[in-house]
């Protein structure tokens, strides 16, 4: 039995993170401030004797013994980190140094959830690592963008100057079951608005392309990133490299609803990317790891989880602890 810290743990991919290690045997602390996270994610595991909550804002320092950590810790949809920038600045940076400094103090192995949004909109496709991306330092999306650059940089500088234990991971989109019905990510939205028979909003013409990764997959290939030697440090891309458009993932989302929503589009936002792929060839080489879950499987079981929801009467709401 390992001893490890899930930060940002009370959330869409830290729920399903803590539920997986919790069926390995491990002793699990999930550390989260609630600002998008929710109990109701975790509710199930709360009365479990090796699952402990922390409620706790990763911006000021954390003291716990543990063997690993996985830090999850920021708003990742543009609704919620967008809403305070600076605030979203200071949990990538400061909460990655704190969390860096406790790694330090306990010879851990700490893993950070990155993001393909380094990449920024990209001139080059499919991204892999080697790629350095094209990123607006300025725009509307460069809190959360220039956040996790930076908190890349921290992670290789403590592993350059005090030998740190390190793994990134860059994630790509990722969806399923308890997501937010109102983060402002593209299925959620879709299937939210299939569902209540509201228009589809599709910005710019809906030819900009995404890969869609089941969160099951992902948090798999979070785990087998944890387990590798010490010299596998990344950066390693996590995502599914099934590209699809966003008018087409509409229609899909449509059919599979059997919603008679109409399709209506607005103006693309002028930072959001055109396109997104990734390569997977160091996650299958190194990881053993590819996604499983295909798209039409991975949308049903969605699609069944916001049913539920929206019969219970969910939607902002939600996010009442």
């Amino acid at each position: 039995m390992s001893r490890i810290l899930v930060a940002g743990g009370a959330g869409f991919l830290g729920a399903h993170l803590c539920e997986k290690l919790l069926e390995g045997g491990h002793d699990v602390f999930c550390a989260d401030n609630l600002q998008t996270g929710v109990k109701c994610n975790i509710k199930h595991l709360l009365p479990q004797p090796y699952f402990n909550f922390i409620q706790h804002d990763i911006t000021s320092a954390l003291d716990v013994d543990v063997d690993e950590i996985y830090n999850l810790a920021c708003p990742a949809s543009p609704v919620h980190y967008q809403v305070d920038p600076v605030q979203t600045l200071k949990i990538n940076i400061n909460g990655a140094i704190n969390m860096l400094d406790l790694s330090k103090r306990n010879n851990a192995k700490i893993l950070q959830a990155s993001s393909s949004e380094v990449y920024g909109d990209p001139e080059v496709h499919p991204q892999s690592e080697q790629y350095c991306g094209k990123v607006d330092p300025v725009c509307m999306r460069s809190c959360y963008i220039e956040g996790k650059r930076c908190v890349e940089t921290l992670f290789f500088s403590y592993f350059r100057q005090y030998g740190l234990k390190i793994k990134v991971g860059r994630i790509f989109n990722t969806y399923g079951p308890r997501m937010h019905p109102d983060d402002g990510r593209v299925i959620s939205n879709f299937i939210v608005q299939a569902l209540k028979g509201d228009d589809i909003t599709i910005y710019g013409t809906g030819q900009q392309t995404r890969s869609f990764c089941y969160v099951d997959d992902l948090v798999e290939g979070l785990i087998r990133l944890m387990r590798t030697p010490v010299n596998i440090t990344g950066p390693i891309n996590l995502g599914n490299p099934y590209e699809i458009t966003i008018s087409q993932l509409a229609q899909h989302i449509l059919s599979l609803t059997g919603s008679s929503s109409r399709l209506v589009y607005l103006p693309l936002p002028r930072d959001d990317p055109r396109q997104r792929k990734p390569v997977i060839d160091r996650a299958r080489s190194l990881l053993n790891w590819e996604p499983k879950v295909n798209l039409d499987d991975g949308l049903k079981k969605t699609i069944i989880y916001f049913e539920k929801l929206l019969c219970k009467g969910g939607g902002s709401g939600v996010l009442n602890n």
